[in-house]
């Protein structure tokens, strides 16, 4: 699964992400920015909760946060989500490759089922991706680690090489 301990300290961080780029938001998206911010507040164990629109309206969801319109580049996501930022709760709404919103308060998905070592923010992501077909990234503060979840869905893998 994408949230091992040991995917973040791999090289070719960026490259593991390839589904990225199949999911047609690559080229709207800087996924390479968005990777790299990733994989830094990872080994920083910077929680983060990144919400990648596709089809869906997420205004739903981006009125109870902050407004933003800010292109997403590495520095500008790490700010964001950086501990002392007024910013930082919450998550973050991206939609053709701008920040839309931040502190943006998410669904959550309340199953009982879920893992015991995914938390709040994993529920979240759950929940947006129930309710909407976005895409959501998630860094985990505890853990330092990144998972990929879709259509209310952690994506797995059985192997490093699947995600190549």
């Amino acid at each position: 699964m994408i949230g091992s301990t040991n995917f973040a300290n791999k090289r070719n961080f960026v490259k593991r992400f390839k589904f990225l780029r199949q999911e047609g938001i690559a080229s709207k998206l800087d996924v390479d920015a968005v990777l790299k911010a990733c994989d830094k507040m990872s080994r920083s164990r910077t929680g983060a909760i990144l919400v990648i629109k596709r089809s869906n309206s997420l205004d739903f969801v981006k009125s109870s946060g902050d407004a933003m319109n800010v292109e997403v580049n590495q520095p500008i996501l790490e700010s964001i989500f950086f501990k002392n930022s007024p910013l930082h709760d919450g998550a973050i709404i991206i939609d053709n490759n701008v920040v839309k919103a931040t502190r943006v308060i998410l669904p959550v998905n309340n199953e009982v089922t879920i893992p015991k070592r995914f938390g709040l923010r994993h529920r979240a992501a759950l929940g947006i991706t129930e309710k909407t077909d976005a895409l959501a990234l998630v860094v985990s503060e505890e853990t330092g680690t990144v998972s990929y979840v879709k259509n209310a869905e952690f994506v797995m893998y059985k192997t490093k090489e699947e995600l190549v």
